[in-house]
């Protein structure tokens, strides 16, 4: 029986870890069990419950400190080092049963999931090796829907990830919140 799970992807800044938390806290109110699955390496606070952490494998700061490389620099290697260890990520996920459900959380750069395959491999593996049926969850900030051209961006990155992937995909508006506290502001 494959397992299930949410491949969360967005920009830097736009709320992923705050999605995982807030998913990881529905499922407890329904009793209903969530695993977490950090996938990037920078990655320094969590205000959830972290399962599975590739920090334990990698992480960006060894990394620049040990091969003086920038953070982008850093956080390359790190993916591809995930991405030649897959064996690891596959033990992990094993540790669970077959009615598993997992958030991945990943890196915020754009780049991993639309110009390099080192995330589509990952993903591949996971579904693949793993039996994990994914969809892939896209966080777009709601602020970017007040500027054309961001918006454009935004949707443009979502339609990139989504089409590089090659997965069940959904986008969600994150941040509405802060739309009426801008319009109060003007």
């Amino acid at each position: 029986m494959p397992r299930h799970g949410q491949f969360i992807m967005g920009p830097a800044g736009v709320g992923k870890s705050t999605y995982c938390k807030y998913i990881q806290e529905h499922a407890e109110v329904v009793r209903r069990t969530v695993h977490i699955v950090n996938l990037d390496p920078a990655a320094e606070v969590f205000t959830y419950k972290v399962d599975v952490d590739i920090r334990e494998l990698i992480s960006v700061e060894d990394v620049m400190e040990e091969l003086n490389l920038g953070p982008n620099g850093g956080l390359l290697y790190c993916m591809e080092y995930l991405a030649n260890n897959l064996a690891w990520l596959e033990e992990q996920l094993d540790e669970f049963g077959e009615d598993a459900y997992f958030l991945f959380d990943c890196p915020g750069q754009i780049e991993l999931f639309s110009h390099v395959p080192i995330m589509k491999l990952v993903l591949r593996h996971i579904i693949n090796n793993c039996s994990v049926r994914i969809c892939g969850v896209y966080l777009i900030d709601a602020l970017f829907i007040d500027d054309a051209s961001k918006f454009l961006s935004g949707t443009m990155c979502a339609l990139s990830s989504m089409t590089s992937l090659e997965l069940p995909h959904i986008n969600v508006i994150t941040k509405c919140d802060l739309i009426d506290t801008k319009e109060k502001e003007e």
